[in-house]
């Protein structure tokens, strides 16, 4: 049972068009024998527009967890997410895949492109399957790359571009769609810290220059401290530092 400070209130929603992305009560819970193991325990969250965000926290503290939610990759056992002012809980599967082949651009620790297609390829994919002009879709990955620095690897594959290049593309696949959110699981976490810091800049300025609103899981708290703020996740609770 959710105690008072953790549950929902409705007119909270009311509001969450004002946010890029709201968590409301969210929980998550995981059997593990006879006992019920807690990741989430009523997380409240507010991301406004605009807005860049790290969340540190040690592994197994539910980061991932967090950003499934927030993703709409996985339902919460209990709470609401809203994303751009849409409700999202009791929506249906295809709903919800709706918003998040819209809303949501997502980057992974390991950038999980294609490799028998080109980096514009990569880029341009999930725009026409969102249903944009090929011409358009080429045009905005170009455009896209070119800002990431990499006009000049456009027309080469995943295995011919270093493991920067390969981070750099996937960030601009992830906001190809311009989505409201873009969500990111330890995005430079494979990477010397060079290149991390180098990579790390690359998606702050795409973010701030798209206006986009940014939740960022890293455990480098350097590269943390140049985001807007910094949470953590505690006892199932998100925290700010």
């Amino acid at each position: 049972m959710m105690n008072d400070a953790s549950r929902i209130n409705m007119n909270d929603i009311s509001n969450a068009q004002d946010l890029a992305m709201e968590l409301l009560a969210v929980e998550r819970h995981y059997e593990q024998g006879d006992e019920k193991l807690t990741i989430l325990n009523g997380v409240n969250f507010k991301l406004n527009r605009g807005e860049t965000v790290a969340l540190i926290a040690p592994s197994g503290a539910g980061k991932s967890t967090l950003l499934h939610m927030a993703g709409l990759l996985e339902r919460p056992d209990g709470g609401e997410v809203i994303i751009d002012g849409v409700a999202c809980s009791d929506l249906s599967d295809e709903q919800r895949t709706d918003v998040r082949g819209k809303k949501i651009g997502f980057v992974y620790q390991f950038h999980h492109l294609l490799p028998e297609f080109s980096a514009s390829e990569n880029v341009v994919i999930p725009q026409l399957i969102s249903g944009l002009d090929k011409k358009e879709a080429e045009s905005r990955a170009k455009e896209l790359l070119e800002y990431l620095k990499l006009g000049h690897r456009i027309s080469h594959r995943p295995t011919e571009l270093s493991g920067g290049e390969q981070q750099r593309v996937a960030i601009a696949r992830a906001v190809a769609n311009a989505p409201s959110v873009l969500l990111a699981d330890e995005p430079t976490g494979n990477l010397d810290p060079e290149t991390a810091t180098y990579v790390f800049e690359a998606l702050e300025a795409l973010v701030k220059q798209s206006g986009l609103s940014a939740m960022v899981a890293t455990h480098n708290h350097d590269l943390a401290r140049q985001m807007d703020r910094c949470v953590t996740l505690k006892d199932g609770q998100l925290v700010e530092l």
